[in-house]
């Protein structure tokens, strides 16, 4: 009954390092490609059954072969989390299911040329569901585009996937506050700043919100390459932690 999430991509759209940057983390990251970040996203594998988080790696299906993961989960249809689907869909087989928010525009033509990709199982906000045994409950985020994080919940343990918001509206909120997780992955664009950005959260803004939530390990996701160069000079505080590609977060 155990319950992973392997971090397979940790970045935002522009990447670690960033085309043209030549910043202390993008030399790094070009130096050192355990420092390297791919389009924020997950595999999530509960007993048997294995979820793909998000589609935002372009070459997906060199990596994943046909019975190896069982559907996938999408936040929101920004490109870089759904381009890894593009070139998937013109696969020949069974279909694969696609849960993700009722988002009537998607993006380009997937939904008018699916191909093997199935996306009628359309989620709502706060509606749990599960996925081979593994309960999920949808949670609205705030984002340019319609999105939505996620609570995975076992019988013993609770994990939450929240990317890409800027804060968090206050029903999901509260509703994390009244179901601690034993793990939050959340997106954490930027470094310390006055005020949340428009579209992604600053360490201050996760720091506030996880006072009201009280998680005991927060692991920082959708990492720019501001944030890495602020991480190479600073400290996180007690039980936060910046994620890495290829992560693996185990909740027994």
């Amino acid at each position: 009954m155990t319950l992973t999430l392997t971090l397979s991509g940790t970045g935002g759209a522009q990447l670690v390092p960033a085309f043209g940057c030549f910043c202390a983390a993008c030399e790094r990251a070009r130096s050192h490609p355990q420092h390297r970040r791919k389009p924020c996203s997950a595999v999530v594998k509960f007993n048997d059954a294995v979820t793909l988080l998000d589609a935002g790696i372009p070459d997906l299906m060199d990596h994943w072969q046909p019975g190896e993961f069982q559907q996938f989960l999408l936040t929101h249809y920004h490109m870089d989390h759904v381009q890894g689907l593009f070139p998937l869909r013109w696969g020949v087989g069974e279909k694969i299911p696609v849960y993700g928010p009722a988002d009537e525009q998607g993006c380009d033509d997937l939904f008018k040329h699916p191909g093997i990709l199935d996306f009628s199982h359309t989620l709502e906000p706060f509606v749990w569901f599960t996925l081979q045994a593994l309960r999920v409950t949808p949670l609205p985020l705030n984002h340019s585009k319609l999105t939505l994080g996620y609570l995975f919940e076992t019988p013993h343990s609770r994990v939450a996937w929240l990317s890409d918001t800027a804060g968090l509206p206050e029903k999901t909120l509260k509703f994390l506050a009244n179901n601690k997780p034993d793990v939050i992955v959340i997106d954490c664009s930027h470094e310390p700043r006055a005020d949340t950005p428009k579209n992604h959260c600053d360490l201050n803004t996760v720091i506030e919100l996880n006072k009201q939530i009280g998680c005991p390990r927060v692991v920082l996701t959708h990492i720019s390459h501001q944030f890495d160069c602020w991480l190479m000079e600073n400290a996180l505080p007690a039980g936060f932690e910046a994620g890495f590609d290829g992560m693996v977060i185990r909740v027994d």
